[in-house]
């Protein structure tokens, strides 16, 4: 009897730690975020739209320029879990529409994630998008592109 007990007992162990593996290794998938599908995206067209007309067709989105109102974000990221290790981020899509002063569409452009780097999927502009940068920005861009005979007199 007290061996039966004990081969029970460690048929319910063993189980038990076979379902605890088992667990562990599997993947949770969380999504965070919103992006248009790209047949929405289609709709929208460069030099014509407005503010109002985007948010017409796609909504507004969750984040917008910081220091300016000219452009608007749509984020989504794809997470996964497994066991007891953090999250790690496997998909991220970002797509960025950029307005003049006036609030008509100027850009829209769809940027992914591929082996932990930014990737531009799709580009939709009418003229440069300088505007868009920084004066640091720019200036630090074309700090390796000076000629010291630009300085000799």
């Amino acid at each position: 009897m007290q061996a039966r007990r004990m081969t029970t007992r460690t048929i319910r162990a063993g189980l038990f730690g076979c379902l605890m593996l088992v667990m562990s290794c599997t993947a949770i998938y969380r999504n965070h975020g919103y992006v248009p599908p790209e047949a929405d995206l289609e709709q929208i067209t460069v030099g014509t739209d407005t503010r109002e007309s985007v948010s017409n067709l796609i909504g507004r989105p969750s984040a917008q320029g910081l220091l300016n109102d000219r452009g608007w974000y749509y984020v989504q990221s794809r997470f996964r879990t497994r066991g007891p290790s953090a999250p790690q981020e496997i998909d991220r899509q970002v797509v960025a529409i950029s307005f003049d002063e006036g609030g008509v569409v100027e850009n829209v452009e769809r940027f992914g994630l591929d082996r932990g780097r930014v990737v531009r999927l799709s580009r939709r502009v009418t003229e440069s998008n300088i505007s868009g940068r920084s004066v640091l920005s720019r200036i630090f861009s074309n700090f390796g592109r000076i000629d010291p005979k630009d300085f000799i007199r």
